[in-house]
């Protein structure tokens, strides 16, 4: 078995950990933050073939999220991402509250996580 793969981004107040278990051709994500980390939403994403013709990968995700989170477009998009350039099934569980929090801290949480995506698909092409 492949091991964990951790990484963390923060800008001010603002820290997000993702973490990733490789299983075969398939990824678990979490991605958490803030001064209180849970699970908000978990998002299932399945590769399959673009509807484009083009011969390039897409994915069909199912989002479940929790009463009063707003985690779901998050891990929906971030479970897509991946499974389309991975070629497998990738699950990611989301939960990121920071109390208080300014709409530009709420500006930096995008650009964090696509960091983090980069950085994590460098990471899983190192192990392919």
């Amino acid at each position: 078995m492949t091991a964990p793969i951790t990484l963390e981004a923060h800008r001010g107040r603002l820290s997000l950990h993702l973490g990733a278990t490789p299983m075969g051709q398939d990824l678990a994500v979490t991605l958490s933050g803030g001064d209180r980390p849970h699970i908000g939403a978990v998002a299932l994403s399945q590769a399959r073939a673009s509807l484009k013709g083009d011969g390039s990968l897409s994915a069909t995700t199912s989002v479940l999220a929790l009463l009063g989170h707003k985690e779901d477009d998050l891990a929906r998009a971030l479970a897509a991402r991946l499974a389309a350039a991975l070629g497998g099934a990738v699950t990611v569980a989301c939960g990121i509250h920071l109390e208080g929090i300014l709409p530009e801290e709420l500006a930096q949480v995008p650009p964090l996580v696509e960091a983090l995506t980069l950085e994590l698909l460098r990471r899983v092409a190192e192990l392919r």
